[in-house]
């Protein structure tokens, strides 16, 4: 009989006190670092939306221009666009020309027409957000990024990889045109069909000598 009573007290009454503490001590101490991985995990994210707001600000309040961010060697962009500081670090240039060399495979493209696209868009800074809402090292419209699937555009694998799709898409769509596809890419493809050419757009213009100019191609000529 005393054995029985024994086999059916309850197990946290038979195991001594000394194991007990122990156990209710892991306890409290898994739940607290549960708790705080989960608020570091929350600050990380409102973090993020802060300052993508904060450059859209910066952007409405101070330049009318397009771009929210500096390139690393600007062309002849005014010092009211120069005084628009990234809030996030530049992406090391290895981490850049590894996801150069990747995208460019995948699409079928020149890394350095990439990477200079990239280099106009946003200057290797993967937080770059515009005035207009574009967003990530290729600066994806939200439209843009949705119709490519892209999860998240300020993560710089998943942006490179859907703005070099976008950029192959463009220049199917006009014969290989690369003039062309650079005005699609920088002010839509609408514009270039109702325009038949490179859009008369100022910004438009400059954006696609500039990448020309700098990957030594004829202005407004053919690409690959």
């Amino acid at each position: 009989m005393v054995w029985t009573l024994t086999l059916a007290a309850p197990l946290a009454a038979q195991m001594p006190p000394g194991v007990e503490r122990q156990r209710a001590a892991r306890e409290r101490q898994q739940s607290a670092l549960a708790a705080r991985q989960e608020s570091a995990q929350s600050r990380s994210l409102e973090r993020q939306r802060e300052s993508v707001e904060k450059q859209k600000e910066q952007m409405v309040e101070r330049a009318p221009g397009f771009f929210a961010l500096p390139w690393p060697e600007p062309p002849r962009l005014s010092s009211l666009m120069r005084s628009v500081v990234p809030d996030c670090e530049r992406l090391p240039e290895g981490q850049i020309e590894a996801i150069v060399e990747q995208s460019a495979r995948e699409s079928a493209l020149e890394p350095a027409l990439l990477r200079a696209v990239m280099r106009r868009e946003s200057g290797f800074y993967p937080c770059a957000v515009s005035r207009a809402g574009a967003m990530g090292l290729m600066q994806l419209m939200p439209a843009t990024a949705a119709g490519l699937g892209v999860a998240n555009p300020f993560d710089p694998q998943e942006n490179a990889r859907a703005g070099s799709r976008f950029l192959r898409q463009m220049l199917e769509r006009y014969g290989g045109n690369l003039a062309l596809a650079l005005g699609a890419y920088n002010a839509g493809p609408a514009q270039v069909d109702r325009s038949g050419s490179v859009p008369p757009l100022r910004e438009t213009q400059d954006y696609v000598r500039h990448i020309l100019t700098e990957l030594n191609t004829p202005l407004w000529g053919g690409g690959p």
